[in-house]
């Protein structure tokens, strides 16, 4: 493997590259203090002394993390000059105490608040399949990035499929934690019920190296599950509606190649959506949460917000304080049935989103970016409400990229990871 410092120039070198998308993906660029940690881990290594498993590996972070002496703008003007946060976020300050060489600060929806990953202010970076199409979002900077060799591990959050959904337009991996395991403080906020931070990159390896460093658990080299056996339950119902003809069929060849190698899959109802529709049909708990973290600069500065962004927020401002009382109370009884529900399988699996990724141009017009919005977040946003763990791979296959969603219970984050290893291995077979 080629020194840390290496890596980290021809990272450096495709994030500066002007017929790239750097100047979209990347907003701030460390060039000088990554290599200086590149150094740095190329001397520990040297000496055969390691910090762990991601020490001297390219790392990028979304904009809303905290990083000391810089304002979080979370992807918006408002708080571009907002006052400098103190201190490293938690999970910054383990990337950093593992060695991670972070190189740059990747580019988001504002304020992390859709699944499409469009920016007014600062751009929206292409597709890597097909630079016309967004990249999915929020974190669409880090999918971006990591797809592009912009960084080898890409840092996001995931509130509603914020990981996810642009890893699988970009056709690569991201992961979604149980959310209680990595900390969210010095991540600024969307919903805090449901916002959780999870890795982006091109290997489940790479995710699981990331995920335990962030997660501060003790790294174990990741052994893939054996496929045979598995059982894999196929969700009925509005999950599997709406597909357009390349996920339908890549679908179709993914769940059969499982069941060729011995796989036990199973149509799977799924009678907990119902009442999740019903209870979220007011607004939701993130319109609720965001609409309380920013009421008031949606009063005062309501025209420096991308519009899309401020509609969402807007939603909570006719929630009372009883609605967030009776959603987060039944969303509690939901989340124990359905943990009890999924307690015979090893996980759930369904494509990441029912459609490939659509172009910039049409997402520009608001009432087709408000379907596609939604259609996009449809599947990912059940394991966030659920409280779940949940994982997309790339399914192979001509086309633009479509995404294979593993969604188990939680506190199962390492056995989904070898499952998932188990999978990513078959299918790329």
């Amino acid at each position: 493997m080629s020194s840390s410092r290496d890596r980290l120039e021809q990272a450096l070198a495709r994030i500066a590259d002007p017929k790239g998308e750097g100047g979209r993906a990347c907003l701030t660029v460390y060039a000088e203090a990554a290599r200086a940690a590149a150094d740095a881990a190329d001397a520990r290594a040297k000496a055969g002394i390691s910090l762990g498993p991601v020490d001297g590996t390219i790392v990028t972070i979304k904009d809303l993390f905290d990083v000391a002496g810089e304002p979080t703008r979370a992807g918006s003007r408002i708080f571009a000059d907002a006052p400098p946060a103190k201190a490293d976020a938690p999970v910054v300050q383990r990337l950093r105490a593992g060695g991670a060489v972070i190189a740059a600060k990747t580019n988001m929806t504002e304020f992390a608040f859709s699944g499409v990953g469009l920016n007014p202010h600062y751009g929206t970076p292409g597709n890597p399949a097909d630079r016309a199409r967004i990249p999915g979002g929020s974190s669409s900077g880090a999918a971006v990035a990591a797809a592009d060799h912009m960084c080898e591990i890409a840092i996001g959050t995931d509130t509603g499929g914020s990981t996810r959904i642009p890893a699988a337009m970009c056709g690569i991996v991201g992961f979604k934690p149980s959310q209680y395991r990595v900390p969210t403080e010095g991540a600024f906020p969307l919903s805090y019920a449901l916002d959780s931070i999870g890795p982006i990159a091109r290997s489940v390896a790479d995710c699981a190296r990331a995920d335990a460093v962030m997660a501060g658990e003790t790294f174990e080299p990741l052994n893939a599950a054996p496929v045979a056996g598995l059982r894999l339950g196929i969700p009925q119902g509005m999950l599997l509606t709406s597909f357009d003809d390349t996920v339908s069929q890549r679908f179709e060849a993914a769940l059969k190649a499982l069941g060729g190698a011995g796989v036990r899959l199973s149509d799977e109802p799924m009678p907990l959506l119902d009442p999740m529709m019903a209870l979220n049909a007011r607004g939701g708990i993130p319109a609720a949460e965001a609409y309380a973290i920013h009421r008031g600069y949606i009063v005062e500065r309501q025209n420096a917000f991308d519009p899309n962004v401020r509609a969402r927020i807007a939603r909570g401002a006719n929630l009372t304080a009883a609605d967030y009382v009776d959603m987060s109370r039944g969303r509690a009884r939901l989340i124990r049935a359905m943990d009890a529900q999924l307690a015979d399988l090893d996980a759930l699996v369904l494509p990441t989103t029912p459609i490939v990724a659509p172009t910039v141009v049409e997402m520009e017009n608001t009432e087709t970016f408000n379907t596609k919005n939604m259609l996009l977040l449809r599947n990912t946003a059940v394991a966030n409400f659920f409280d779940l763990t949940a994982i997309s791979l790339p399914i192979p296959g001509a086309g633009l990229p479509v995404g294979l969603m593993l969604v188990t219970r939680n506190g199962h984050d390492r056995r989904l990871f070898r499952i998932a290893a188990g999978i990513e291995r078959l299918l790329a077979a």
